[in-house]
């Protein structure tokens, strides 16, 4: 189940056809899950950023870090050149090396003929050693290579699968979310996209639309994951896309609205949570033209920047339904040493929100 399909709406913007990342034209997402034995419980999510040659025609793109306890792997020449290169993985801590590897392979692969480049992929991580054995390496080529392969548009599955597998937030089972916004921007209309995997934060600070749900439905409740690490220590990765014509600039101040969406439903960049968002753009392509093909005089559109707001707003209100929907779509699950990560139980949040005065409208 997703939110809208409980009756739970966020924010007053429409979504798009699947209200998914893949919303925006020629985005695709693929999943390898990795369910093995009782401890391996991890995969690999790939989120291509439009339909031509992902390797030789970049996409605008800018970073934020809310907090940094993590890793997100090509940031340098992302932020040098304002260019996104390749697909972006998502995994556990301890495949980012594989998956990168990976997608270089690939890229090798891929690439036009007669063109010497260098690769600098962007893989990015949470860490799901509760559920699974992330020192066990588990996660290989061949099935980030898969995820590539299988990356299409439509409807993008949720919660417990590709590199949201092993993952939980707010000390519920939570993983893959996605979400998506139409915006106006006087006589033209944009699509805002996001997807996240979500590791992150606290019970006591969870909420949805306002209401204090991980309160009401505490650990006496449902019972958090028996971690040996503290609360909070989790991690979320959150990309954004969108067809409006940005600059790299104005993609970073997308990234940066993340922060506000994590903030909704409780997050706060804990002392030892790895946040960080990646925000591209397709509204400008052919900008990073390789050899002799590249162009001497690139012209590009871009948005003005009194128009960026209604941007900001749909990114907010994607990124948390996104992480709302990766918290709803997952289903309880049982991994390493037998530690279990619960399902939120869609009927405790629905009496939840109904007696804080926000019910749902079931459909």
């Amino acid at each position: 189940m997703r939110a809208r399909e409980l009756g739970i709406t966020v924010g007053s913007l429409p979504p798009g056809e699947h209200n998914a990342i893949t919303d925006v034209a020629g985005v695709r997402v693929g999943h390898t899950t990795v369910i093995e034995g009782d401890a391996t419980r991890t995969g690999v999510t790939m989120v291509v950023p439009h339909d031509g040659n992902v390797w030789a025609d970049g996409v605008y793109a800018g970073h934020h870090r809310l907090n940094g306890n993590g890793e997100m792997t090509g940031l340098p020449w992302l932020e040098e050149v304002g260019l996104l290169h390749s697909p972006i993985g998502l995994t556990n801590t301890h495949s980012v090396g594989v998956v990168r590897d990976a997608l270089v392979a690939l890229e090798v692969e891929q690439r036009p003929d007669g063109v010497e480049a260098w690769a600098l992929p962007v893989v990015a991580e949470t860490w799901d050693g509760d559920l699974n054995d992330v020192d066990g390496f588990h996660v290989t080529a061949a099935h980030a290579q898969a995820a590539y392969l299988a990356a299409s548009d439509g409807p993008v599955a949720e919660g417990s699968v590709g590199g949201g597998t092993g993952m939980t937030s707010h000390e519920f089972k939570a993983g893959i979310g996605t979400a998506s916004r139409r915006v106006s921007t006087g006589a033209e209309s944009w699509t805002v996209g996001v997807i996240v995997q979500a590791n992150h934060g606290r019970r006591e600070r969870f909420a949805v639309n306002g209401v204090p749900v991980g309160l009401d439905v505490g650990v006496d409740v449902i019972p958090g994951v028996a971690s040996r690490l503290p609360p909070g220590s989790g991690s979320i990765i959150v990309v954004v896309a969108t067809d409006a014509p940005l600059l790299p600039l104005q993609c970073r101040r997308l990234a940066q609205r993340c922060s506000l969406g994590v903030a909704r439903t409780g997050g706060v960049g804990e002392n030892s949570s790895g946040d960080l968002f990646l925000a591209f753009s397709t509204g400008n392509r052919g900008m990073a033209g390789l050899g002799a093909d590249a162009p001497a005089v690139a012209t590009v559109r871009t948005l003005s920047n009194a128009r960026m707001t209604p941007l900001f707003d749909a990114v907010v209100e994607a990124t948390e339904e996104a992480i709302l929907n990766a918290i709803l779509a997952a289903t309880t699950m049982t991994g390493k040493g037998g530690t279990t990560a619960h399902a939120l139980d869609h009927e405790l949040l629905l009496a939840a929100l109904a007696r804080y005065g926000r019910p749902a409208t079931r459909p």
